[in-house]
């Protein structure tokens, strides 16, 4: 059964860390396994549920490219992929920064899914649930503490 410390999302830094995960991941969609690694990274920012990032090797050939960015004040502009299953197709669910940031370039390339998007994630042995909202892409775990933001009127602390 994997562990993991307490950690209060409020005490998370600003500009935000970047740190290597040292349990696995899983991602599932449709039944089927979309992304597993032992190879992560995440990121953790102040009050956020942290946002993780799978390197692409440790993804199976599920993603489409769309259309469209975002710009991240920290790590720059995301580029989005649709997430396509068996049975359906989770639109916008996956997203990368090809040219981060200098303090983010461990993660170029790197896949981040919404956990809402998903059939099941996983931390460890730890299913997660999606951070509020459907703007943030972080991954909710029992030992997180603090205010996530996220749900409405959160948006834009």
């Amino acid at each position: 059964m994997t562990s993991l410390p307490t950690e209060n999302v409020q005490d998370y830094p600003r500009p935000p860390a970047l740190e290597p995960v040292d349990v696995p991941l899983a991602i599932y969609l449709d039944d089927t396994l979309v992304a597993q690694t032992n190879r992560a990274y995440r990121v953790l920012e102040t009050h956020h549920a942290p946002t993780y990032y799978f390197p692409p090797d440790d993804v199976t050939d599920v993603l489409s490219p769309i259309s469209g960015s975002s710009f991240c004040e920290w790590k720059g502009i995301a580029r989005y992929f649709d997430v396509v299953g068996q049975h359906h197709t989770a639109r916008r669910a996956a997203w990368c920064y090809e040219t981060p940031s200098r303090r983010f370039l461990p993660i170029a390339g790197y896949l981040a899914f919404y956990a809402s998007s998903m059939q099941r994630c996983l931390v460890g042995d730890i299913e997660v649930i999606p951070q509020p909202g459907d703007f943030y892409g972080g991954w909710v775990t029992p030992n997180l503490t603090g205010q996530i933001k996220g749900a409405a009127g959160t948006r834009h602390w």
